[in-house]
Protein backbone atom coordinates (compact mmCIF):
# COMPACT_ATOMS: atom_id res chain seq x y z
CA UNK A 1 0.00 0.00 0.00
CA UNK A 2 1.06 3.30 -0.66
CA UNK A 3 0.34 6.41 0.90
CA UNK A 4 0.93 8.84 -1.59
CA UNK A 5 -1.70 10.98 -1.22
CA UNK A 6 0.76 12.73 2.72
CA UNK A 7 3.15 14.97 1.30
CA UNK A 8 6.85 14.53 3.11
CA UNK A 9 8.43 18.37 2.98
CA UNK A 10 11.83 20.05 4.23
CA UNK A 11 12.12 22.58 6.87
CA UNK A 12 14.34 24.83 5.93
CA UNK A 13 15.03 24.55 9.13
CA UNK A 14 16.33 21.51 9.08
CA UNK A 15 19.61 23.19 6.83
CA UNK A 16 20.38 25.76 9.24
CA UNK A 17 22.83 27.81 8.99
CA UNK A 18 22.10 26.82 5.37
CA UNK A 19 19.81 29.10 3.49
CA UNK A 20 16.36 28.39 1.78
CA UNK A 21 18.19 28.22 -1.76
CA UNK A 22 20.35 25.01 -0.31
CA UNK A 23 16.73 23.87 1.31
CA UNK A 24 15.34 23.47 -2.16
CA UNK A 25 17.50 22.31 -4.17
CA UNK A 26 18.57 19.41 -1.29
CA UNK A 27 14.93 18.75 -0.97
CA UNK A 28 14.44 17.98 -4.98
CA UNK A 29 17.92 15.90 -4.97
CA UNK A 30 16.99 13.92 -2.35
CA UNK A 31 13.70 13.49 -3.22
CA UNK A 32 11.13 15.68 -0.71
CA UNK A 33 7.69 16.40 -1.93
CA UNK A 34 8.10 19.95 -1.03
CA UNK A 35 9.30 22.42 1.84
CA UNK A 36 8.64 23.97 4.75
CA UNK A 37 9.75 27.58 5.29
CA UNK A 38 10.91 29.00 8.66
CA UNK A 39 10.54 32.93 8.15
CA UNK A 40 14.22 34.19 8.98
CA UNK A 41 16.53 36.48 8.69
CA UNK A 42 17.92 34.70 5.14
CA UNK A 43 15.77 37.81 2.89
CA UNK A 44 14.47 34.78 0.58
CA UNK A 45 12.31 33.05 3.51
CA UNK A 46 10.39 36.78 3.43
CA UNK A 47 9.85 37.40 -0.30
CA UNK A 48 7.26 35.48 -1.82
CA UNK A 49 8.60 36.29 -6.03
CA UNK A 50 11.73 34.76 -4.56
CA UNK A 51 10.30 31.12 -2.92
CA UNK A 52 8.10 31.09 -5.94
CA UNK A 53 10.58 31.31 -8.37
CA UNK A 54 12.99 28.35 -6.47
CA UNK A 55 9.55 26.04 -6.02
CA UNK A 56 9.37 26.55 -9.70
CA UNK A 57 13.20 25.83 -10.47
CA UNK A 58 12.78 22.77 -8.57
CA UNK A 59 9.53 21.82 -9.06
CA UNK A 60 8.51 21.20 -5.78
CA UNK A 61 5.95 22.88 -3.90
CA UNK A 62 6.03 24.83 -0.24
CA UNK A 63 3.41 23.51 2.13
CA UNK A 64 3.72 25.38 5.33
CA UNK A 65 5.33 29.00 6.06
CA UNK A 66 6.48 28.87 9.71
CA UNK A 67 5.60 32.13 11.43
CA UNK A 68 8.67 34.70 12.81
CA UNK A 69 7.17 33.36 16.83
CA UNK A 70 10.44 32.28 17.95
CA UNK A 71 12.73 33.51 20.80
CA UNK A 72 15.54 34.87 18.44
CA UNK A 73 13.28 35.85 15.83
CA UNK A 74 10.76 38.29 18.09
CA UNK A 75 12.21 41.64 16.22
CA UNK A 76 11.53 40.14 12.70
CA UNK A 77 8.78 42.29 11.05
CA UNK A 78 8.44 44.47 14.04
CA UNK A 79 7.57 43.51 17.37
CA UNK A 80 3.94 43.58 17.37
CA UNK A 81 2.59 40.02 17.25
CA UNK A 82 -0.12 39.91 15.39
CA UNK A 83 1.63 41.49 12.55
CA UNK A 84 3.90 39.02 11.81
CA UNK A 85 1.12 36.75 12.08
CA UNK A 86 -0.72 38.78 8.98
CA UNK A 87 2.17 38.48 7.11
CA UNK A 88 2.54 35.00 7.34
CA UNK A 89 -0.47 34.91 6.00
CA UNK A 90 -0.19 37.02 3.17
CA UNK A 91 3.56 35.31 2.59
CA UNK A 92 1.38 31.63 2.42
CA UNK A 93 -1.38 32.45 -0.15
CA UNK A 94 1.04 34.08 -2.16
CA UNK A 95 3.02 30.85 -2.53
CA UNK A 96 0.33 28.90 -2.04
CA UNK A 97 1.04 27.15 1.18
CA UNK A 98 -1.53 24.91 3.02
CA UNK A 99 -0.95 26.16 6.42
CA UNK A 100 0.94 29.09 8.77
CA UNK A 101 2.61 27.42 11.72
CA UNK A 102 2.58 29.34 14.90
CA UNK A 103 4.10 28.91 17.93
CA UNK A 104 2.02 30.14 21.58
CA UNK A 105 2.36 33.15 23.08
CA UNK A 106 5.56 33.83 25.34
CA UNK A 107 3.96 33.98 29.06
CA UNK A 108 5.60 37.74 29.19
CA UNK A 109 3.66 38.70 25.94
CA UNK A 110 0.40 38.75 28.36
CA UNK A 111 -1.92 41.18 25.74
CA UNK A 112 -1.47 39.02 23.13
CA UNK A 113 -1.84 36.06 25.02
CA UNK A 114 -5.14 37.03 26.38
CA UNK A 115 -6.90 37.19 23.26
CA UNK A 116 -5.04 34.31 21.30
CA UNK A 117 -7.28 31.93 20.80
CA UNK A 118 -9.58 33.82 19.40
CA UNK A 119 -7.27 35.79 17.04
CA UNK A 120 -6.15 32.62 15.69
CA UNK A 121 -10.06 31.74 14.54
CA UNK A 122 -10.79 35.02 13.75
CA UNK A 123 -7.57 35.48 11.54
CA UNK A 124 -7.89 31.97 10.25
CA UNK A 125 -11.57 32.49 8.96
CA UNK A 126 -10.80 35.99 7.03
CA UNK A 127 -7.40 34.51 5.58
CA UNK A 128 -8.98 31.32 4.86
CA UNK A 129 -5.89 29.55 5.48
CA UNK A 130 -5.14 27.19 8.48
CA UNK A 131 -3.54 28.79 11.11
CA UNK A 132 -1.39 25.51 12.81
CA UNK A 133 -0.47 26.23 16.48
CA UNK A 134 2.21 24.22 17.72
CA UNK A 135 2.73 22.01 21.01
CA UNK A 136 5.52 23.00 23.26
CA UNK A 137 7.09 22.51 26.42
CA UNK A 138 8.02 24.17 29.79
CA UNK A 139 11.46 25.07 30.28
CA UNK A 140 13.21 23.42 32.39
CA UNK A 141 16.58 23.76 34.64
CA UNK A 142 17.32 20.86 36.56
CA UNK A 143 14.26 20.29 38.94
CA UNK A 144 12.81 24.01 37.93
CA UNK A 145 10.36 24.11 35.60
CA UNK A 146 8.94 27.23 34.17
CA UNK A 147 5.98 27.59 32.40
CA UNK A 148 6.97 29.46 29.03
CA UNK A 149 3.87 29.90 27.02
CA UNK A 150 0.42 31.32 27.26
CA UNK A 151 -2.41 30.43 27.41
CA UNK A 152 -0.73 27.04 27.55
CA UNK A 153 1.64 24.68 25.75
CA UNK A 154 -0.65 21.53 25.13
CA UNK A 155 -3.43 22.63 22.32
CA UNK A 156 -5.44 19.54 23.42
CA UNK A 157 -6.43 22.67 26.18
CA UNK A 158 -7.83 24.99 23.51
CA UNK A 159 -10.23 24.76 20.77
CA UNK A 160 -7.80 25.72 17.99
CA UNK A 161 -8.96 24.79 14.52
CA UNK A 162 -5.82 23.66 13.46
CA UNK A 163 -2.66 22.26 15.33
CA UNK A 164 1.10 20.96 14.03
CA UNK A 165 2.04 18.59 16.22
CA UNK A 166 5.62 18.00 16.53
CA UNK A 167 7.31 15.26 18.11
CA UNK A 168 10.54 16.66 19.81
CA UNK A 169 8.15 19.14 21.63
CA UNK A 170 6.19 16.77 23.01
CA UNK A 171 8.79 14.17 24.45
CA UNK A 172 10.16 17.14 26.12
CA UNK A 173 6.96 17.97 27.50
CA UNK A 174 7.24 14.32 28.55
CA UNK A 175 4.09 13.60 26.41
CA UNK A 176 3.25 10.75 24.04
CA UNK A 177 3.02 11.98 20.85
CA UNK A 178 0.97 8.72 19.84
CA UNK A 179 -1.64 9.44 22.36
CA UNK A 180 -1.73 12.90 20.99
CA UNK A 181 -2.18 12.24 17.61
CA UNK A 182 -5.02 10.47 18.92
CA UNK A 183 -6.57 13.15 21.10
CA UNK A 184 -6.15 15.72 18.29
CA UNK A 185 -7.72 13.86 15.51
CA UNK A 186 -8.56 15.69 12.50
CA UNK A 187 -7.05 19.24 13.81
CA UNK A 188 -3.36 17.55 12.77
CA UNK A 189 -2.93 20.06 9.81
CA UNK A 190 0.40 19.53 10.34
CA UNK A 191 3.13 17.41 11.71
CA UNK A 192 6.73 17.78 12.83
CA UNK A 193 8.86 14.89 12.23
CA UNK A 194 12.15 14.27 14.52
CA UNK A 195 12.92 11.97 17.47
CA UNK A 196 14.13 12.82 20.97
CA UNK A 197 15.20 10.78 24.05
CA UNK A 198 13.01 12.86 26.06
CA UNK A 199 15.13 15.12 27.66
CA UNK A 200 15.04 18.55 29.22
CA UNK A 201 16.54 19.96 26.05
CA UNK A 202 14.10 20.02 22.54
CA UNK A 203 16.55 17.98 20.78
CA UNK A 204 15.08 17.68 17.01
CA UNK A 205 17.21 13.86 15.98
CA UNK A 206 16.84 12.45 13.19
CA UNK A 207 13.58 10.03 12.87
CA UNK A 208 14.73 6.22 14.67
CA UNK A 209 17.54 7.99 16.42
CA UNK A 210 15.82 9.06 19.56
CA UNK A 211 13.10 6.60 21.79
CA UNK A 212 9.75 8.28 20.79
CA UNK A 213 7.39 6.38 18.52
CA UNK A 214 8.06 8.26 15.60
CA UNK A 215 7.10 5.22 13.56
CA UNK A 216 3.60 4.44 15.35
CA UNK A 217 2.70 8.20 14.73
CA UNK A 218 3.23 7.59 11.10
CA UNK A 219 1.38 4.82 10.40
CA UNK A 220 -1.66 5.75 12.87
CA UNK A 221 -1.44 9.55 10.11
CA UNK A 222 -1.42 6.41 6.82
CA UNK A 223 -4.02 4.51 8.40
CA UNK A 224 -6.15 7.61 9.18
CA UNK A 225 -6.23 9.09 5.39
CA UNK A 226 -4.06 12.31 6.62
CA UNK A 227 -4.62 15.17 4.75
CA UNK A 228 -2.19 17.55 6.23
CA UNK A 229 1.63 17.36 5.96
CA UNK A 230 4.32 15.45 7.19
CA UNK A 231 7.13 18.34 7.58
CA UNK A 232 10.91 16.61 7.87
CA UNK A 233 12.24 18.93 11.11
CA UNK A 234 15.69 17.76 12.77
CA UNK A 235 19.04 19.64 13.65
CA UNK A 236 21.86 19.62 11.32
CA UNK A 237 23.75 22.44 12.82
CA UNK A 238 26.36 20.90 13.92
CA UNK A 239 27.13 18.65 11.09
CA UNK A 240 29.20 18.55 7.68
CA UNK A 241 27.58 18.56 4.29
CA UNK A 242 27.83 14.81 3.84
CA UNK A 243 26.45 14.20 7.16
CA UNK A 244 23.49 16.73 7.27
CA UNK A 245 22.64 15.47 3.47
CA UNK A 246 22.74 11.77 4.76
CA UNK A 247 20.68 12.82 7.98
CA UNK A 248 18.09 13.99 5.57
CA UNK A 249 18.20 11.39 3.38
CA UNK A 250 17.85 8.60 6.07
CA UNK A 251 14.53 10.79 7.94
CA UNK A 252 12.75 10.87 4.10
CA UNK A 253 13.60 7.18 3.66
CA UNK A 254 11.71 6.78 7.40
CA UNK A 255 8.83 8.87 6.72
CA UNK A 256 8.62 7.37 2.97
CA UNK A 257 9.01 3.45 4.95
CA UNK A 258 6.56 4.44 7.90
CA UNK A 259 3.51 5.94 5.46
CA UNK A 260 3.94 2.82 3.11
CA UNK A 261 5.23 5.26 0.25
CA UNK A 262 7.69 2.46 -0.97
CA UNK A 263 7.84 3.12 -4.41
CA UNK A 264 8.20 6.94 -4.10
CA UNK A 265 11.05 9.11 -4.11
CA UNK A 266 13.91 8.88 -1.18
CA UNK A 267 12.23 5.62 0.17
CA UNK A 268 15.52 3.99 0.17
CA UNK A 269 18.98 6.07 0.53
CA UNK A 270 21.19 6.88 -2.31
CA UNK A 271 24.28 9.09 -2.58
CA UNK A 272 23.06 12.67 -2.89
CA UNK A 273 25.68 13.12 -5.43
Amino acid sequence: MTSAHIPVHLSSSSVYPENAAYAFDLAQRLGYDGVEIMVWTDPVTQEAGALRALADLHEITIGAIHAPTLLLAQRLWGWEPWGKIERALDLAGEVGAQCVVVHPPFRWQRGYAEGFVEGVADRQARWGIDIAVENMFPWRSGVNAMQAYLPGPDPRDFPYGAVTLDISHAATAGMDPVQMAQDLGERVRHLHLGDSFGSFKDEHLVPGRGSQRCDEVLRHYADHAFSGIVSVEVGTRRMRTPARELALAESLAFARTHLGQHDLPGATLEPTR
